[in-house]
């Protein structure tokens, strides 16, 4: 009679270790999937915004004055505290292309291989970059997404 109810300790001990064990593989999974939602979450967000602030210089560029002043940047913050990682720091660079007329003193991009007329549409070659931090890993470098489109104007 002893011996089995030794024999049953060591049974509901070793079942009581290979449980924790699970449990613990289970609690790191989670972990690492939650970490990797958030990071794709972030992402998203900074593709999201980037799309947002091109259709924005785009906007400010057709609705600029170019004869009196030229849009070349944009600067923007989006959240409570970018520097702390609530949030995302947006520039926009704006190149101009087309021939002097058409970007009236704005800046012109000349293309080797591209053929200039007076007739020429005015373009614009539009930079795009959204950075942010890492929310678990505030004091890390920042994280950039680019975009670049061009646009007729």
């Amino acid at each position: 009679m002893k011996w089995r109810s030794g024999f049953s300790m060591i049974t509901a001990i070793f079942v009581m270790v290979m449980i924790a064990t699970v449990a613990m593989f289970v609690f790191s999974l989670s972990g690492k999937i939650v970490k990797s939602t958030t990071m794709q979450y972030q992402r998203e967000q900074a593709m999201l915004l980037a799309k947002s602030y091109t259709e924005y210089a785009i906007l400010a560029v057709t609705a600029n004055d170019r004869n009196s002043n030229c849009l070349h940047t944009i600067h923007g913050e989006v959240g409570d505290d970018p520097q702390n990682g609530d949030g995302y720091k947006a520039t926009v660079e704006i190149q101009y292309i087309g021939n002097a007329s058409a970007t009236n003193g704005c800046g012109t991009m000349i293309l080797s291989n591209a053929v200039q007329t007076p007739q020429s549409p005015l373009s614009i070659i539009v930079d795009t970059y959204i950075e942010y931090k890492d929310i678990d890993n505030t004091n890390g470098q920042w994280l950039t997404y680019h975009r670049r489109t061009l646009q007729k104007i």
